[in-house]
């Protein structure tokens, strides 16, 4: 119980972080150094930062595919709860860490969907579509939240450790390489990056307090 309230209390902190990291760059050193003379919060330190890195069509195509592969961990899961429920007939006979994940999903969705409408800075660069909303980094919070929320949840989907470690791992790399790669093509600001980190940590953490509340769930029964 102790570690939950010191996850909770942590993931509150972090979305306090984001909220106020959200209205420096809405309000502090404004600028209008984005596409169309577009307004850009803490101008000084995100045009530096394209000054280094400028638009690489390469990184963005790698992180594009990279964001479709993460995709398919929420497919694999889904997967796995669509199967249970067919054989138990039942939602609350799902196992209660597959429910959460879900919801967990519907969350980020959520967050992803706030920030299409309350635009707090639009991209660098203009791809296809004019002017887009940029802040946060939807690739950078879904890569995150996407991996750190199955390597939550894979010991009790894997029965064998090395299974659960090699998953894990790959993970990981997914996770890293797709901030990265979309960092490096430069269709973000610094700023965005940045918070899209915060948010995701604070969604991640408040996931992880659910997930151990109940600290006798038994595992799924699935042999890997």
């Amino acid at each position: 119980m102790e570690k939950n309230k010191k996850s909770f209390i942590i993931s509150g902190c972090l979305f306090l972080l984001f909220i106020v990291f959200t209205i420096i760059v809405k309000y502090v050193d404004v600028h209008s150094i984005g596409p169309k003379g577009s307004l850009v919060g803490l101008a000084t330190i995100n045009n530096s930062f394209r000054n280094v890195l400028d638009y690489n069509e390469l990184f963005y195509k790698i992180s594009e595919i990279l964001g479709y592969l993460s995709l398919l961990l929420v497919v694999f899961y889904g997967g796995i709860g669509v199967k249970q429920l067919i054989e138990k007939k039942n939602l609350y006979k799902v196992d209660r860490s597959l429910l959460l994940l879900g919801m967990f999903y519907v969350l980020v969705g959520i967050v992803y969907i706030i920030f299409e409408f309350v635009v707090i800075n639009y991209r660098p660069i203009i791809l296809e579509e004019g002017l887009e909303a940029s802040y946060p980094s939807s690739h950078t919070i879904l890569s995150i939240c996407v991996c750190i929320s199955s390597i939550l949840i894979s010991k009790k989907i894997f029965k064998n450790e090395k299974v659960v470690n090699v998953f894990n791992i790959f993970t990981i790399i997914l996770m890293v390489l797709i901030v990265l790669t979309r960092l490096l093509s430069g269709v973000h600001w610094l700023t965005d990056i940045i918070g899209g980190i915060i948010i995701s940590m604070a969604l991640c953490t408040l996931f992880d307090a659910f997930l151990n509340i109940d600290k006798k769930r038994k595992k799924i029964n699935i042999k890997i």
